[in-house]
């Protein structure tokens, strides 16, 4: 939902004068919009977040004219602009009978900021599987005995709330993943918190809800939280607040299908983690093939932030903790 067309001119004037309240400055620091630039419509001018999103709106329907290309940008920060050349015009209907379908205004908004994050981060992408033949056997035994203090009904205990703990556990071990580069991207800010956010698949698009204080939180909770939240994204009930603030993404295709993907990182986060179905496979154990549950996992990480050594090392471990799910207790 970030803007980055040039067509956002550098203003001389910074945003932090703009006049708007903390909440309103981090939602429009997470789009990547300049305050500056906002015209605000509360009292005394006042930016409100509907000024936000107004003035992304506006900008998304402006012709988009792209300058020189700038590697460093003016403060030798993000990439400003790649004089990349236009696509070619095509007549479709020239071909066959074609229909117009407008994308949603989920679409519309995160198109910008997916494509922002494709080109300013180098992404490297890091497959492994993980072996959960255990913790699927116990995922099982858990959901079919839920504690009895869920009186008002046990919510489904799903393979995520799992993955969600282990990777609390993975990145108090390797905490450049739960990181954010400066806007300068000169230092790199360390989170002393653990708020995950988990790609939801809308009839409208992807979303990414984010359950806070994960590390505060055991299996029961973070699958009621799952439910509560993921039924508010179906039901575009979601607030402002419920998409910021992550730390780390995690994006689950297993209910849908597929094994490894090359997941684009959710920036100002530095690496995200794709999960595909789990699948029955032989593997060898022992001069013998046996049949193990495994489980496809894709780290895509910032490689400004994260090398190839560092990514290796922090999938393996996560391998290894949902491989046997115990290493938590340790």
């Amino acid at each position: 939902m970030a803007i980055t067309s040039e067509n956002f001119q550098k203003t001389e004037t910074p945003s932090l004068v703009a006049h708007a309240g903390p909440s309103v400055r981090r939602f429009a620091r997470e789009l990547g919009v300049d305050l500056a630039r906002v015209r605000g419509s509360g009292p005394k001018g006042r930016i409100t977040q509907d000024d936000v999103k107004a003035y992304i709106k506006t900008t998304l329907t402006a012709p988009t004219v792209l300058p020189e290309a700038n590697l460093h940008g003016e403060k030798g920060g993000l990439l400003r602009g790649f004089n990349l050349p236009e696509l070619p015009v095509v007549n479709f209907a020239d071909f066959g009978p074609v229909k117009m379908q407008p994308l949603s205004s989920l679409q519309r908004l995160s198109g910008p900021n997916l494509h922002r994050n494709a080109l300013s981060i180098p992404h490297i992408t890091q497959f492994d599987e993980a072996d959960i033949t255990e913790l699927e056997s116990f995922r099982q035994t858990a959901a079919a005995s839920p504690p009895p203090q869920l009186s008002g009904g046990a919510p489904r205990l799903t393979l995520l709330a799992f993955i969600m703990k282990a990777m609390v556990a993975a990145l108090l071990r390797y905490p450049q993943f739960n990181a954010s580069l400066d806007e300068r991207c000169e230092n790199l800010i360390l989170k002393d918190y653990f708020h995950i956010g988990v790609a939801v698949d809308t009839k409208n698009g992807l979303v990414v809800p984010v359950i806070r204080n994960v590390d505060q939180k055991g299996l029961w909770d973070l699958a009621a939280e799952l439910a509560v939240v993921s039924e508010k994204a179906r039901a575009r009930k979601l607030s402002p607040g419920d998409l910021q603030g992550g730390c780390f993404t995690l994006s689950s295709l297993g209910g849908i299908g597929g094994s490894h993907f090359t997941p684009i990182i959710n920036a100002p986060e530095v690496a995200i983690l794709g999960i595909g179905r789990a699948a029955t496979k032989p593997v060898w154990q022992e001069g013998v093939f046996v049949p193990r549950l495994l489980l496809p996992l894709s780290l895509s990480y910032d490689h400004r932030v994260i090398d190839g050594a560092a990514g290796a090392r922090f999938v393996t471990y996560l391998s290894q903790l949902l491989g046997d799910i115990r290493r938590l207790l340790l």
